[in-house]
């Protein structure tokens, strides 16, 4: 990571020794509800006087509340003075997080922990050119926060289905990354914090990380499987993002078996469409009661829990190809675990049982463990959220929090 980066990254500015060790103090005030200078020291190193004063500005920059010391407060202590107990200001300011996906815009904003306070979600035209779905980002913003309190935001993010590189900005060759990603980076950027604007798989395997199947692991991937395929790699406990298309996975159009980027969603709706075409789906199935604008993903799953022998053979036919994706990015990057997170990760641990039994038929190396999200359709919106509450803890001896954050 450079030292200096744009603030629509996401990742840390001015990085220097002060700042690691102010960020090693709130990674221990974030992670508990109360502290001592003794709990710095243990979970930092840092000399005793350095932990104190340390959390002393801390006080006075307005990130940290002293509380009643040890013995007042009931805590267990041996002898002599008792040790001067902190906490996190977690109601010093807002966190926004946002999900711009492509047919709807969700707006969570919560405290400095990630404890919601308010929210709003409202249609958006998926066709919608780039003033219409600004304006509704915004709206969705204004709705959120209208609700939160008068407290200052320190981060806005948001996440978006296309490619970001380090400017905010997605690549023109594609005409909906351009509609879904209309600069937003540059026209929400008026609202006197930082903005990230982010991937939403990149944000997915953010969430996962701080609140899912990826807590306590050095080495995941999130894959959002809906339409279409999008990758998050955190690989030895950081987000690899490369130069904004790490995730793209074009690299499937390659893969034999796979052949192209089509998610499970897709490829599910597209097979049940195609033997409905050819006759092929017996009179006694689930599926032949359905309308052909009904045989998605969804029946498929459900026609394969009742025991349809067609609908089996879908799973066993979409098991090889996810094993043969585990296969190739499991052993590329040698994770312990791929998540599979979306719309359809609720239904999905019959298939991924399956794809588990095919998986080590492809790998000579341990292959990773496969789990389906249980974040639900949130998890990009609690990405955002984790993506703006990392920015904070980096970058909080450049927030002023009697004004809020510098302007980028």
């Amino acid at each position: 990571m450079s030292a200096t980066t744009t603030l629509t990254t996401g990742r840390a500015v001015g990085v220097g020794p002060r700042s690691a060790n102010v960020a090693a103090v709130l990674d221990t005030a974030w992670s508990v509800p109360a502290f001592t200078a003794t709990d710095v020291i243990g979970a930092t190193g840092l000399a005793r006087s350095t932990a104190i004063a340390l959390c002393d500005e801390l006080i006075e920059l307005g990130w940290l509340a002293e509380l009643d010391d040890s013995r007042l407060s009931g805590a267990e202590y041996r002898k002599g003075r008792p040790a001067r107990r902190y906490a996190l200001r977690e109601d010093a300011g807002l966190l926004v997080g946002v999900d711009a996906g492509a047919h709807s815009i969700t707006a969570v904003v919560t405290d400095l922990r990630g404890r919601e306070v308010a929210r709003s979600q409202r249609v958006v035209d998926p066709e919608a050119a780039g003033d219409e779905r600004i304006a509704a980002i915004d709206a969705g913003i204004n709705e959120a926060l209208a609700g939160a309190g008068s407290a200052t935001v320190l981060c806005l993010a948001i996440g978006i289905p296309a490619p970001v590189d380090t400017q905010g900005l997605s690549p023109e060759r594609d005409p909906f990354w351009q509609r879904v990603n209309p600069r937003i980076a540059e026209r929400i950027a008026d609202r006197g914090c930082p903005v990230i604007v982010d991937n939403d798989a990149n944000l997915a395997a953010l969430a996962e990380g701080r609140i899912g199947a990826g807590v306590g692991l050095e080495s995941y991937i999130t894959i959002v499987s809906g339409e279409r395929f999008g990758a998050g790699y955190v690989i030895d406990g950081r987000l690899v993002r490369g130069r904004g298309q790490a995730g793209e996975l074009h690299l499937l159009d390659l893969v034999d078996g796979v052949g192209s980027t089509l998610g499970v969603g897709a490829v599910l709706r597209d097979w049940a469409r195609e033997h409905h075409a050819a006759g092929t789906i017996p009179a006694a199935s689930p599926l032949a009661q359905l309308p052909v604008d009904k045989l998605g993903a969804r029946a498929v799953f459900e026609a394969a829990a009742a025991g349809d022998p067609v609908a089996l053979d879908m799973l066993d036919r979409m098991a090889d190809r996810l094993a043969r994706i585990g296969a190739v990015l499991g052993g590329l990057l040698d994770v312990e675990r791929i998540v599979f997170a979306g719309a359809l990760a609720p239904s999905m641990p019959p298939l991924l049982d399956l794809t588990t039994a095919a998986l080590a038929g492809y790998m000579n190396a341990d292959p990773p463990e496969l789990v389906a999200s249980t974040l639900g359709a949130d998890i990009v919106a609690q990405g955002a959220i984790a993506s703006a509450m990392e920015y904070v803890r980096r970058n909080a001896l450049s927030i002023d929090m009697s004004t809020g954050p510098a302007a980028p």
